[in-house]
This record gives C-alpha cells, structure tokens and sequence, in this order.
C-alpha cells in the first residue's frame, strides 16, 4: 500500500506556479488575484477559506477576502459579485460554499463570470467540460486529476466507481474519467443513495472515488486487492480529547481500507490540498488569458 500525498503533489504544483508568477512580475506583467468571499463564520469554512488564502500567498498570487455576515441579504451579495466580475485586477472569484439557507447557490453560482470562476461551477464551463473543451474544471475533480498523474497511476482501461453525485465532485469526477485523457479512458460506474448493491460495485472496482459525505461509508470488505483509493470525504467529529474539539474522518474507514490498496489518499493531507492546488491553477490561468 502506498500514499497518494496530496501535501506533496499540491507543495510541488505551488512551487511551479511561484516560479512562475515570479517570471510574471519580472516581467511587469500582470501576477494571479484571487477574491475570495466567506458568509457566516462556520468553523470549517473559516478553516478552508484561510488554507486558500495561506496558498496564494506562499505560490505569490494576490488575494483578497471579503467577509459577509450571516444575515447578509442575498442581493448584497450578488452586488459584491458584480462589483467582482467588473473589477480587472481581479481573475478568480470564489465564493466558499455552503451558503446560508436564505441564499441560492444556484443563483450565486450562476452570477460569477464563466472568465473568473475558478471553482469550475458555473454551468458554461460545465458545459464545456461535458464536451472536452478547455474550460476551468471543478477544483477538487482537477485536483484528484492532478494527484493521479503526478503519481503516474495508470487509468487506462480501468473500472472507476464514484460513490455520490453531487455537481461539485462525484458528476464532473465520473466525466473526467471517462474522458479520453490521461489520467482517463476509464470506464465509469456511479453509485448513490439509490443503488443497490453498492458493495458489488465496488468489489468490481479498479478505482474507487468515495464522495458521499457519510463518515467511514467505504469498508475493508467493500475493496479488492490492489484497489486505487480517492477519499473526499471529509467530516467533522467531536473529540474532546483533541485540542481543536474534533476529529476529522474521510467517506473511507482507512484502517480496514488501507490494507487492501495499491494507493489510497489520507484525510487529511490527501484531496483537500490538490483542490487548493487547482485552485491554483485555474486562477493562474484566468490570470494568462489576459496577459496574452
């Protein structure tokens, strides 16, 4: 068994993109800005929001971060986004999900400029995405992309089981594999909430992604030998004997998993850096299109 280090992979991208926009600056030409915005003040949030942040600045991109309250009217905050997309300094918008309750994601989602939504949501570049034109890819599918090939696992021909269906990761990560890249030619099965079965499916798996948000779901005797393991998983549990109050756990129970692998990624330290990292990339792209 053997780890698929996303600190590592994510560290060896931000040190390429510092080298870089270190040329950009010598250059005086236009560095990567990244605005982020935060509602509310939920601790995990918090915590992603200042890692972005943290990760701009060591890869040295601008960043801004703008704070709403809670309560913040859904209007004020489609206005912040429109002052955004205006603004030309600015190259990627990220606006940390998820929302308050009184506000649509959808609508949020649908008002950044396709040109600087680094998070890959908007439906124009999932379209795109859907039809292998280049188009910013949803961060943490780019990221799992990335971390594969930086280990060079071979995808080709492989049965790849993604376990949940959400817009943000299970949808484009089942695409991306199926695509006809590298890492891709896959041949996809998506579990959910409906399949029965779920365990047969990933018995027959070369390739599990687990994203379905339930603690340690993906069990020792739901993997064959020598599986390739994505945990994106990511939840917070209570623990009082830990300084920070809680312990984080991923959709795989890792001791019984592990075992059984020929690659698996850890939580923490596996997906959630590779997302920051494309993150990254993305907004370094956005930032290239107008420097030409």
């Amino acid at each position: 068994m053997q780890i698929l280090d996303g600190k590592k992979a994510a560290q060896a991208i931000r040190g390429e993109l510092k080298i870089d926009v270190a040329q950009l600056a010598a250059e005086g030409k236009k560095i990567p800005h990244l605005a982020a915005i935060l509602v509310g003040n939920n601790g995990a949030s918090e915590t992603y929001v200042a890692a972005k942040v943290k990760a701009c600045e060591e890869a040295g991109f601008k960043s801004s971060l703008i704070r709403f309250e809670q309560e913040v009217y859904e209007n004020k905050l489609l206005e912040k986004i429109q002052e955004l997309n205006a603004d030309p300094d600015v190259d990627g918008i990220l606006v940390q999900l998820p929302l308050p309750k009184h506000i649509s994601d959808e609508k949020v989602i649908n008002a950044i400029d396709p040109d600087k939504d680094v998070d890959g949501f908007h439906p124009a570049n999932i379209g795109k995405m859907v039809q292998g034109q280049p188009t910013f890819i949803p961060a943490t599918p780019h990221g799992i992309m990335l971390l594969l090939k930086h280990y060079g696992i071979d995808t080709k021909g492989k049965h790849a089981v993604v376990v949940g269906r959400s817009n943000i990761v299970g949808r484009p990560m089942s695409i991306l594999l199926s695509a006809n890249t590298n890492p891709g030619n896959c041949t996809v099965t998506v579990c959910h909430s409906q399949t029965k079965n779920i365990k047969e499916f990933c018995l027959q798996a070369d390739i599990i992604v687990a994203a379905l948000g339930k603690p340690e779901f993906i069990t020792g005797d739901m993997v064959k030998e020598g599986a390739i393991i994505v945990d994106v998983g990511i939840t917070r549990e209570t623990d009082t004997s830990r300084k920070s109050g809680y312990k984080l756990k991923g959709d795989v129970a890792f001791e019984s998993v592990a075992p059984k692998c020929s690659w698996i990624t850890p939580v923490p330290g596996g997906v959630g850096p590779m997302t920051i990292a494309a993150l990254l990339k993305n907004t370094y792209k956005s930032c290239m299109q107008k420097n030409g």
